[in-house]
């Protein structure tokens, strides 16, 4: 892969966007060649791993797996194979963040209902008489939705 080993791992590190402990890491679970090393120790690498590095970091900014960024590697590695593989990986990937960001958006509901039916029943009062206490300390089988909170929605206030 690396024709030309003149670039050290600081180096690569920083054109990559990222340290010197992550490119170990990604040695060491096998997703980036090790760097030849010189006499001394010094781990160099090529051109070629710069692109390849950057574009694990990227994958991993869009919260592929390590699993996934393997497989999207393997991909890469193999540019005669079809898109389509590409694509199934990264529409599997985008199915699982939207249920994510639906589960964040109901979380996100949930709390500000919490901190409304704070605001309308007891902010300023003790905490022992809080909404919010009473709210979490609920069993986890009842719905998100503060029982405090007027018709089980978020009112106004929360908006």
């Amino acid at each position: 892969m690396n024709t030309t080993a003149s670039i050290s791992i600081g180096l690569l590190a920083r054109q990559a966007g990222c340290s010197v402990p992550t490119i170990r890491y990604y040695e060491d679970i096998g997703l980036l060649p090790t760097g030849p090393r010189t006499e001394g120790g010094r781990r160099f690498y090529g051109t070629a791993t710069v692109r390849r590095l950057s574009f694990i970091r990227r994958c991993r900014d869009f919260g592929f797996s390590i699993e996934q960024v393997r497989e999207l590697v393997g991909l890469f590695d193999e540019p005669s194979r079809p898109c389509v593989e590409v694509r199934e990986v990264a529409a599997k990937h985008l199915a699982q963040l939207r249920d994510k960001l639906a589960e964040l958006q109901a979380l996100e509901r949930n709390l500000a209902a919490f901190v409304c039916s704070c605001d309308t029943a007891c902010a300023g009062g003790a905490a022992v008489d809080c909404t919010i206490l009473d709210d979490l300390a609920s069993p986890s089988d009842t719905p998100l939705l503060p029982a405090s909170a007027p018709n089980r929605q978020a009112s106004a206030c929360c908006r």
